[in-house]
């Protein structure tokens, strides 16, 4: 009966580095003979792009690099051989990586390499070369057993004789059952079978008693891999076994190892991270933890690659994280978010200059050393009995986040070189958590403070409309949106209503949807209407995403959770004249505005959807025209406020309808209202609403004519401009009044053959207009000194606040606006009659 005659299958086991690693096996010559699911995932390679090519092809090309053959002759004289490399992934990034390469032997004297590759993260030279310490994998010698479909052994290596006591000539060409007879085999046979016929892997536990130690019995763990042909057909399975005997504490460091990717970085918050290390640490490795970290990471800001700590001036730093097996944590002399200042000569100090990791099996706290340059530090040293310490920089792409502290104080037995390697791995995965919310924090900070100075912080509809908003940003974990509404005054006393949504959340989305608000703007001071704004719109955006996607070619890649490039917004858009009453609008895939007249009839209207901004489709965007009683509530809003994860869109429309269907409401109020309809859980998308209720300009408030086009018509126009402002009580303007009209009729004569119109609007300002059936419009011009003509738009330019042109069906517009500020005091109030002369 051999030593392993007594051998059970236990219960599955979650070792991380051992059913993660990456496994190819490769011929004498370096050759890749068979390749994992695992190696795929990790490298990026296919079998089919990988088998029958020299493993020189996952290589970086660099004159530091040893070529295959230089590796193989020094794998043949280690015969194993374990260390860190930097490969090649598929898509051209270089991965540091722990490497081990074991040597099998199969029949009459022929080798093959296996390979096992774990990824260690990206972390400096400096620091792989010092106090990085191995994965759990590469630290332990492996037995490798490698089996044919049919589960005979055709290639071992020779750890795996002192493991199970089964030696080379037994074991190969035979099934586990044909060299260990007995139920136990066949058990593990049954697991090997299930590997290769799910092509998964899978860690399980048995027990033996191995050759170096037949008086115990120890624990083995043994990983299964299927191994494929270039074509994807398994070839065999590769069973890897590490000894996992320990003590509980063993056992329980490696659950730490698998609870730190879910435990630590449940969220994107740096001080939560930070105190989530803590309590894993706590009471499985340490009996008090605390980390520390720069001040600024919780800001966001960017740190330094290594921290001086050489002053004479302590660096200060932020205690983010602590934790104890005593409640309340007395052995801290600080609290969590207090500044804590590091002693230049402690071993602190070293760790974050250097980058390397320090132990202390025994902590010397007798007077006259480190301890004694903190008082309160010393004092709770020495009250709790620390008397061994671990101190690990927190390090991620290169730069130094902070440090973190283990400590005992009631178990009495030292750190080892163990306890380090495991405090660096949970450190090394929350430094990557951390890194990541950091970075999640500037850009957050940074979208916030874009989208708050891009939002319009005071809105005025003028004559036209009352207006009153909502904006309620996601929650954190989304992020900020790219949602923006606003209210242009436009001439005529005319209001364009804008509310948009740029696809996606971030800083990105924030620096579009404030471009495309500039972009609207832009093309509503041109005086388009809705249809053909939402077509300018749409080609704007784009350019700006052709051109954000030729500068992403250009620039290389540094992060990869880059924030994604915007890929399309919706928009819509309404123009309201408070003379006529009527509201033209359009919309580009953005939800239908919601009307509701004076007695609270609540209506969506049927305006055409339009295409999305930015999706390319070419399709034409459709206006409609509305007449709307004065005192009609217009509600514009984004997706955010009527979409639910658990209702259909109809269903949120319908609330918001009912929630704005009560027209003695203020705006506010009614904002509020629908609001609050939202559900009660935080909203994924932001949320915008924008109320606009409709006045209407008295008709004692406009004055038109028309007019013959000859030069009859430039006296008449001064005449009867002259007398209506006399009848407004605007006799202030009349001079300059009677000069723009001059200038306008006048261009309108000389490049018309048609009745021209004239039309003073008193609002709150006084509005100038002049149609005619020529569509050009005129351009501002510098007159020389002998030229006769061309100074009419600059003398316009000088008597009012602004001016400009439109197009109409049948013509142009041009429009002068001048302020009231000049007007005596007794002038009418807008939408009031005013008095008239006796």
């Amino acid at each position: 009966m051999t030593n392993t005659d007594r051998v059970t299958l236990g219960k599955r086991l979650n070792i991380r580095e051992v059913s993660e690693s990456a496994v190819a096996m490769l011929d004498e010559r370096g050759t890749v003979v068979a390749w994992t699911q695992a190696a795929e995932q990790l490298l990026g390679y296919s079998a089919r792009e990988v088998v029958g090519w020299s493993a020189a092809l996952i290589l970086p090309s660099s004159e530091k690099t040893p070529t295959i053959s230089a590796l193989i002759e020094q794998c043949r004289a280690r015969n194993d051989w374990s260390g860190t490399m930097t490969v090649r992934h598929r898509d051209g990034r270089m991965l540091d990586i722990n490497h081990r390469i074991s040597m099998l032997r199969g029949q009459d004297g022929t080798f093959r390499w296996l390979v096992s590759v774990t990824d260690i993260g990206t972390l400096s030279r400096e620091t792989r070369n010092g106090s990085l310490r191995e994965s759990l994998l590469t630290h332990a010698p492996i037995g490798i057993v490698i089996r044919d479909p049919q589960l005979r052994c055709v290639w071992v290596n020779d750890t795996a004789e002192s493991h199970d006591g089964i030696s080379r000539d037994r074991r190969l060409g035979r099934r586990l059952a044909d060299s260990l007879p007995g139920f136990e085999a066949e058990a593990l046979e049954a697991v090997q079978r299930q590997a290769l016929r799910n092509g998964t892997t899978a860690v399980h536990e048995y027990r033996a008693w191995p050759t170096e130690d037949p008086s115990r019995e120890h624990a083995f763990a043994v990983s299964y891999f299927c191994l494929q042909d270039a074509y994807g057909k398994t070839l065999g399975l590769c069973g890897i076994s590490v000894d996992v005997t320990g003590s509980q504490r063993a056992r329980e460091r490696l659950a730490i190892l698998s609870q730190a990717s879910t435990r630590i970085g449940s969220t994107l918050d740096v001080m939560r991270t930070a105190q989530e290390l803590a309590d894993l640490a706590v009471p499985l490795l340490a009996d008090y933890a605390y980390v520390d970290l720069v001040e600024s990471i919780p800001f966001g800001e960017e740190t330094s690659p290594r921290i001086d700590t050489t002053s004479d001036r302590p660096t200060a730093f932020l205690r983010a994280g602590q934790a104890s097996i005593h409640p309340g944590t007395p052995e801290s002399p600080y609290a969590q978010g207090e500044t804590v200042f590091v002693p230049p000569t402690s071993p602190l100090a070293s760790a974050l200059r250097t980058g390397r990791s320090h132990l202390e099996p025994v902590l010397d706290a007798s007077p006259g050393t480190w301890v004694d340059h903190d008082p309160a530090r010393a004092q709770k040293i020495r009250e709790y009995g620390m008397h061994s310490v671990m101190v690990v920089p927190i390090i991620a792409r290169r730069a130094v986040l902070g440090v973190a502290l283990f400590l005992r104080t009631e178990d009495p037995v030292p750190f080892h070189e163990d306890d380090l390697l495991l405090a660096e791995e949970l450190v090394t995965r929350a430094a990557l958590s951390l890194d990541n919310a950091r970075q999640y924090t500037r850009e957050h900070t940074a979208a916030l403070a874009l989208q708050r100075n891009m939002l319009p912080h005071r809105l005025m509809g003028g004559a036209a409309v009352e207006v009153a908003w909502r904006y309620l940003p996601a929650d954190v974990d989304a992020g900020v949106g790219g949602d923006w509404f606003d209210v242009i005054p436009l001439s005529g006393a005319r209001v364009g209503l804008v509310v948009g949504d740029v696809v996606g959340h971030g800083i990105n989305a924030a620096a579009t949807m404030g471009r495309l608000r500039t972009a609207v703007r832009t093309l509503a001071d041109l005086e388009m209407p809705p249809d053909q704004l939402l077509a300018h719109l749409d080609d704007t955006f784009q350019r700006l995403a052709e051109q954000d996607a030729d500068a992403a070619d250009q620039t290389p890649t540094v992060v990869a959770d880059q924030t994604p490039t915007v890929v399309g917004a919706t928009c819509l858009y309404a123009v309201y004249d408070p003379t006529t009453r009527k509201c033209t609008m359009a919309r580009a895939g953005h939800p239908p505005p919601a009307i509701i007249d004076p007695q609270g009839q609540v209506t969506f209207p049927d305006l055409p959807t339009g295409s999305p901004l930015g999706i390319g489709l070419g399709a034409p965007f459709e206006a409609v025209e509305l007449e709307l009683p004065e005192g009609t509530l217009l509600a514009l809003y984004t997706d955010g406020l009527i979409e639910t994860r658990d209702d259909d869109i109809d269903v949120g429309m319908r609330c918001l309808g009912t929630a704005l269907a009560q027209a003695s409401h203020s705006l506010e109020e009614l904002c509020t209202r629908a609001t609050e309809t939202l559900p009660r859980q935080a909203p994924s998308d932001d949320v915008t609403l924008l109320l606009a209720r409709t006045l209407s300009l008295s008709p004692t408030q406009v004055a038109s004519w028309t007019l013959p086009n000859d030069r009859t018509a430039i006296p008449n126009a001064r005449h009867m401009a002259t007398r209506q402002l006399t009848e407004w009580g605007l006799e202030s303007l009349q001079d300059p009044t009677q000069l723009i009209v001059s200038e306008l009729v006048t261009n309108a004569v000389r490049h018309s053959t048609d009745p021209i119109g004239l039309r003073l609007i008193h609002h709150q300002a006084l509005t100038c207009e002049v149609s005619d059936t020529d569509a050009h419009s005129p351009r501002l011009r510098h007159a020389r000194t002998t030229d006769e003509n061309g100074r009419g738009l600059f003398l316009i330019t000088q008597l009012t606040r602004r001016w400009g042109a439109r197009p109409q069906s049948d013509g142009k517009v041009i429009w002068a606006e001048q302020a009231l500020d000049s007007a005596p005091s007794h002038a009418p109030v807008p939408g009031t009659p005013p008095p008239r002369k006796e």
